[in-house]
Order: structure tokens, then C-alpha cells, then sequence
């Protein structure tokens, strides 16, 4: 099977402050999802913007080590994840917890799907 690629992500500072002010917020064990709808654009509105991710973890977690090593298990389940979903359209930043890089990649993964079908539905 081709190994599929993430979507857009968020890098600026900004855009991270707008999707936590603007967006919902669902905690899960293992993460914080920050999601928002993206406005379809004014010139073509039939079609739906591709989704925008964004990954971050604070020092609060741990060391740089334990930093990466939950972006990098949230990178991969939000590939895993986002890849049978219709997801045009979503703004979405996750936010590791300190459980994030020790837990179960499958129930890690399992929680992912559940935040994504609640803010879709």
C-alpha cells in the first residue's frame, strides 16, 4: 500500500492562537484537539478546502526527546486516521498530553477517530 501524505500544516504562531480562540476544543486521554471549519473561498465555494493540521507539545510534557516522540505518534495517527475520513474542510491542531508518546499507539489511534467523528457529526 502507498504511504499516504499529511495534509497542509499550520507553522505560524498565529495560526495556532486562531484555531484555539476560535476553534472547539475536545479532550481525549492522549491528546487536545483544537478544531475549527474552514470558510470555503468566495470564487469557488463548491470546493472544499483540503484539511490544515497542526502539532504541538510544551515543555510541561517532558524533555525534547518526549516532546518529539508525541508529535511524531500524533503525525502518524492523525495520518492513519484522516486517511478513510472526509476531512475537506477541517482546521485541526493537536496538543499531546503527557501520556501521549506512552500509550497504546492502537487506543491513541482509536481516540483520534472518536474526537474527528464527534467534531464532524
Amino acid at each position: 500500500m502507498p504511504r499516504q501524505t499529511l495534509p497542509k500544516r499550520f507553522k505560524r504562531r498565529a495560526d495556532f492562537l486562531r484555531l484555539a480562540a476560535q476553534g472547539r476544543k475536545l479532550v481525549k486521554p492522549g491528546f487536545v484537539l483544537q478544531a475549527l471549519r474552514q470558510m470555503a473561498e468566495a470564487e469557488a465555494p463548491s470546493i472544499a478546502p483540503a484539511p490544515v493540521l497542526g502539532f504541538t507539545a510544551t515543555k510541561k510534557i517532558g524533555n525534547a526527546v518526549i516532546r518529539n516522540r508525541a508529535k511524531r505518534r500524533l503525525r502518524e495517527a492523525s495520518r492513519m486516521v484522516l486517511a478513510g475520513r472526509n476531512a475537506a474542510g477541517l482546521e485541526l491542531v493537536l496538543v499531546a498530553r503527557r501520556e501521549t508518546g506512552t500509550m497504546p499507539f492502537a487506543t491513541l489511534c482509536r481516540n483520534l477517530a472518536q474526537a474527528v467523528d464527534e467534531f464532524t457529526a
